[in-house]
């Protein structure tokens, strides 16, 4: 090749280098790159004594969170007793467990680099900062503003945040887990319906449209059905009843439905559980199909209206034959399973 040729490959090679770092860094611009040295990496964690929370993901409604005086609790100093409420996008009990989940993932966020991203509108849609997708958390303590930011895209380096006093710089936080913030409303809600150790039962009632089914406790479960003993009766069932309701949670809630347009006004099941030693007894109402099989449901001293799955509101609409143990084939009744009764009118 000749000299001439040489020098005109070289000045297309360096070229086509120089088109190359143009991009990559046009690129890194888009995408974000970590820079090297930001100086001092500004707080993004909340205290954990903080008393009110504000989620809003993207473009669906507004959780607000608060912690308010527990009137069964003695007060505690510090200012961190209390109970949390949903008092966004309704007033309910909140699960506990959960908010103390999201305070303590709030109090480990911490800021690792600052990214290299041009915040137009296109990047902000594109790494999901923007009002429409990204998860924008607000925290206080009393009246003072401990957090506010914004939180989008996830990446290798981070996820990455806004924070509110530096609108156009973004970080890559680590520590923060989505499945906390993302949930549904109802997700944030207490959903507990029925709590007991179910080893402590001493009886069950179940009072329906085919009759009334009775178990009772000694040495063993016994049962009865309208006061005549049942045939073949499995007292497993009755430990499959207890166990299905001793931790029963709510698929979803009836807000701001009536008993009549639940069928709870006119219950087609009730179920009671009473523990032993009068320690506590439960009624559990059991009303009219909710969406799909679930079933409405209330307990009798509480107002909530609950979403309870078909396996569980199936025990309290059953008749006799779901206590009974199924018969070897070839048994005195030729093995076949025993009729379902007619429901009474």
């Amino acid at each position: 090749m000749s000299r001439d040729k040489l020098i005109i490959f070289g000045v297309v090679l360096l070229g086509l280098l120089g088109f190359l770092v143009y991009k990559q860094a046009k690129v890194d611009e888009a995408i974000g790159a970590p820079l090297a040295a930001v100086g001092e990496m500004p707080t993004v964690s909340a205290p954990d004594d903080i008393d009110k929370i504000s989620i809003t993901n993207g473009d669906k409604a507004e959780v607000v969170l608060e912690r308010v005086p527990d009137p069964k609790a003695p007060p505690v100093d510090g200012g961190t007793s209390g109970t949390w409420r949903l008092a966004k996008p309704i007033s309910a009990e909140a699960n506990q467990q959960t908010v103390k989940d999201l305070v303590a993932n709030l109090k480990d966020l911490k800021a690792e680099s600052q990214v290299s991203l041009k915040l137009d509108d296109d990047v902000r849609k594109e790494k999901q900062l923007d009002p429409a997708h990204a998860v924008h958390v607000v925290a206080w303590r009393g009246t003072d503003k401990k957090l506010d930011e914004l939180f989008g895209k996830s990446g290798t380096a981070g996820q990455l945040t806004v924070i509110s006093d530096k609108p156009n710089a973004v970080w890559a936080v680590k520590g923060y887990s989505s499945y906390l913030y993302a949930k549904e409303p109802k997700d944030f809600r207490d959903k507990e319906v029925l709590k007991f150790d179910d080893a402590n039962a001493s009886q069950v009632t179940i009072v329906n449209a085919h009759g009334t089914l009775s178990f009772t406790k000694g040495d063993k479960w016994v049962g009865t059905f309208d006061q005549k003993p049942i045939a073949r009766f499995d007292e497993e069932k009755v430990k499959d009843l207890l166990r299905a309701y001793k931790a029963l949670v709510a698929d979803d809630f009836g807000d701001n439905k009536q008993l009549a347009d639940t069928g709870l006004d006119k219950p087609a099941g009730t179920v009671t559980i009473h523990l032993k030693d009068d320690a506590k007894t439960f009624l559990l109402l059991v009303g009219g199909v909710s969406s799909g099989a679930n079933h409405w449901a209330k307990r009798s001293d509480g107002d909530v209206i609950y979403q309870i799955g078909n396996s569980a509101a199936e025990w309290a609409l059953s008749d006799d034959a779901k206590y009974r143990s199924t018969p070897d084939a070839g048994a005195g009744d030729g093995g076949k399973p025993p009729a379902i009764k007619p429901a009474k009118k």
